[in-house]
């Protein structure tokens, strides 16, 4: 059981104990008049039996009724994100004895960013109850059992305690209870059941866990899944991440996020799996692999999330569009004709030789991007099967290719340059005879003097990450042509030479330009950032990308070709420690914190369940509130203690104006932020900390070394 996640919300309004404990009115009977009730606030519970009376050895059905207001809800067995699981301690007479709980099937239920499992409206924990085989007939047995629970809604929470009882008369048989014996069978119907219709299987790969079904061949109907939902019993996957289902050539395959806490060595997944929104779902414990089943190696490829055909025609378009690009670059252009003329010269100006030798130049191109889509791929299978698109869902790869996009978004820009020395070595290697020299200068068009025109490649390679195999090879062979299609028209007609323009300013001015659509991208990446991580983070990343601008600066300020060694060596450590610490900066973990709105109505419920309050009055334009968070709440010992004393913390978001927060702070003679209280139990008045924090005044406010101000 993660205790830190647990402690995140059901300790969110404090402790609240109740428990009620009704006697009983008859012992002759098993109606639902004769139960003892548990009962909370806003959940009651009481015990039913399928029988009215019990017979010596005869095992039957009881279950645990709860009832919950509306909007309120339990958790199951696995609580999700954050909560705690119903839990039934019998008491029950010498000799019987009580089976476990047959929990029904829970819901997702969505809480601010987490998701949590479990039960609205009515649930029925069922438990089998076995009595003994020497019962004396003719007696009243009590069935007792005390119940703990956590009720919320939203994110408040009720911890619930309660006891529930039971009189049952001792027959020669067992008797039937006409009232409750159809809602048991209902009950028992609505568990998940073990699967007649699907083969499972399941296998990790890293932070990867992936479910299989294939449909078994002697299942007499077939079916079509469109969506499906695993529900993992030993918490094995991340509830709040989503589940991505694809259809392949073979079945199907739910592709989960798996939970960092989940053990290593763990040989099964069970747990519960909905199909298609189906009140029967399927109780499934597949054994767990460290590799995917022959059948489902390649299911990315056939996957639903495939890239659509009009899609894909739209990539591949572009993708020849780019590789044509490549062309007109400062390092390539100029070399372009004397390629050409040098295909002519090593024919004697026969045609079809020409042509040979073109030809033979783009099989180079081509064999050399086909080259390094396989390595790129091969680095992809090696690791994570994402499928397309999938990766914009995780901040760590967004973030990546925020960063790529910048440093060579800066390289078209002039910032620096990618691969300048590179240039003269393929120039010099154009003047290679035959057939293999033309195939050669093919290869070093990609390898060799193609380096300086990187940034335009950068969509290709960051598609060789995202798109499927079939997909990313076609895309790949799409710029490849693209690149060498200039040269191929001029290998068919020599004569198209003399039409090229003529070097120049020009494209130094082309390939500047051609950077804006690159910043746009990280514009584009960074908006998606600013949605999944929390703003402390976001601040930090923004910060780090400058200081990346800064490392691409310097090296390409001072590791100029005509500096001196020790300038360039200068500019290469410079940058290369600039750009180290950037990325440590972006990487860097954040703890992330449950904030509430801050609201004076929260403070006095707060105070009145005897919860230490920290508020945080805070505006994104204050940069001293973004270092005094920084500062204190990277502290362990800070951290500790708002867990440990389940400290609630609120948040007073005063980046625009709102009249309750400048009242507040009107209140206690203040007009700015940064401002922060720490409200202890059984104190009315809070403590006023300092603009300017530390994780040692915060500690001091905490252990009450620092008086309340009124």
């Amino acid at each position: 059981m993660n205790w830190r996640s647990l402690s995140k919300l059901c300790l969110t309004v404090g402790l609240i104990w109740l428990s009620a404990l009704l006697p009983m009115a008859d012992a002759s009977a098993a109606s639902l008049s004769d139960a003892a009730f548990g009962s909370n606030a806003h959940t009651q519970a009481d015990l039913v039996a399928e029988v009215s009376a019990v017979a010596p050895g005869q095992t039957f059905w009881v279950a645990v009724r709860m009832k919950m207001d509306p909007a309120w809800h339990i958790y199951w067995v696995n609580y999700g994100d954050i909560g705690i699981p119903t839990t039934i301690q019998w008491e029950l007479p010498p000799g019987w004895t009580a089976g476990s709980i047959q929990w029904p099937t829970p819901k997702q239920l969505p809480i601010d960013k987490y998701v949590e499992y479990g039960y609205e409206g009515t649930a029925l924990l069922l438990v089998q109850i076995t009595p003994p085989a020497n019962l004396p007939g003719g007696t009243t047995v009590n069935l007792k059992a005390k119940l703990d629970w956590l009720e919320c809604t939203g994110s408040t929470c009720v911890p619930g305690k309660g006891e529930v009882s039971l009189s049952l008369p001792v027959a020669d048989k067992p008797v039937p209870d006409t009232t409750t014996q159809p809602l048991l069978e209902q009950a028992r119907a609505n568990l998940p059941q073990a699967s007649t219709q699907f083969n499972t299987s399941a296998w990790r790969q890293k932070d990867k866990l992936f479910l299989a079904l294939e449909q078994k061949p002697e299942a007499k109907t077939s079916v079509e899944i469109k969506d499906a939902y695993f529900f993992s019993e030993d918490s094995q996957t991340k509830p709040a991440s989503p589940q991505i289902l694809h259809h392949t050539a073979h079945g199907w395959v739910l592709e989960m996020d798996r939970i960092d806490s989940a053990p290593a060595d763990a040989k099964t997944l069970p747990g519960i799996l909905t199909i298609d929104g189906s009140p029967t779902a399927l109780a499934i414990a597949p054994t767990l692999a460290a590799a995917s089943p022959a059948d489902f190696a390649d299911f990315n490829a056939s996957a639903d999330n495939a890239v659509s055909f009009g899609s894909l025609l739209g990539i591949l378009g572009l993708g020849f569009l780019g590789g044509l690009i490549l062309n007109i670059m400062p390092c390539v252009f100029p070399v372009l004709g004397i390629k050409v003329l040098g295909f002519v010269k090593q024919s004697g100006a026969e045609r079809g030789k020409v042509v040979r030798h073109g030809l033979v130049f783009t099989a180079g191109v081509l064999l050399s991007m086909w080259t390094l889509v396989a390595v790129l791929q091969s680095l992809r299978s090696a690791g994570e099967q994402l499928g397309w698109g999938f990766q914009l869902q995780e901040p760590r790869f967004v973030l990546g290719l925020a960063i790529f996009f910048l440093l060579f978004a800066l390289s078209l820009s002039g910032v620096f340059e990618i691969g300048g020395s590179l240039i003269g070595v393929g120039a010099n290697l154009t003047g290679r005879e035959g057939l293999g020299g033309s195939f050669f200068q093919g290869v070093l068009a990609v390898v060799v003097a193609t380096p300086c025109t990187a940034p335009l490649l950068a969509p290709a390679l960051s598609a060789a990450f995202t798109l499927p195999p079939v997909e990313a090879y076609l895309t790949f062979t799409a710029i490849a042509l693209g690149l060498a299609s200039p040269y191929l028209a001029l290998s068919f007609f020599p004569g198209l030479a003399r039409m090229l323009p003529r070097p120049g300013a020009w494209m130094e001015t082309f390939k500047q330009f051609m950077a804006f659509p690159l910043y746009a991208t990280v514009g584009f990446l960074v908006y998606t950032l600013a949605g999944q991580v929390i703003a402390e983070r976001f601040l930090n990343i923004l910060f780090a990308l400058v200081l990346i601008a800064l490392a691409a600066w310097f090296y390409g300020r001072y590791a100029t070709p005509a500096a001196s060694p020790l300038r360039r060596n200068i500019g290469k450590i410079g940058g290369l420690l600039l750009l180290i610490v950037g990325l440590v900066w972006a990487y860097w973990p954040i703890q992330d914190l449950h904030w509430e709105p801050w609201s004076a109505e929260r403070i006095k419920d707060l105070q009145k369940e005897g919860r230490p309050i920290y508020v945080d009055f805070t505006a994104r334009w204050c940069a001293t509130c973004q270092v005094n968070k920084d500062i204190v709440f990277h502290s362990t010992r800070v951290l500790d203690e708002l867990q440990h004393d389940h400290v609630a913390l609120l948040r007073a978001d005063w980046t625009s104006n709102d009249p309750a927060i400048t009242a507040e702070l009107a209140r206690f003679g203040r007009s700015a932020v940064p401002f922060d209280l720490i409200y202890l139990p059984g104190h009315t008045d809070p403590i006023i900390l300092p603009p300017t924090l530390t994780p040692g005044k915060v500690m001091d406010a905490f252990e009450g070394k620092t008086t309340a101000t009124p």
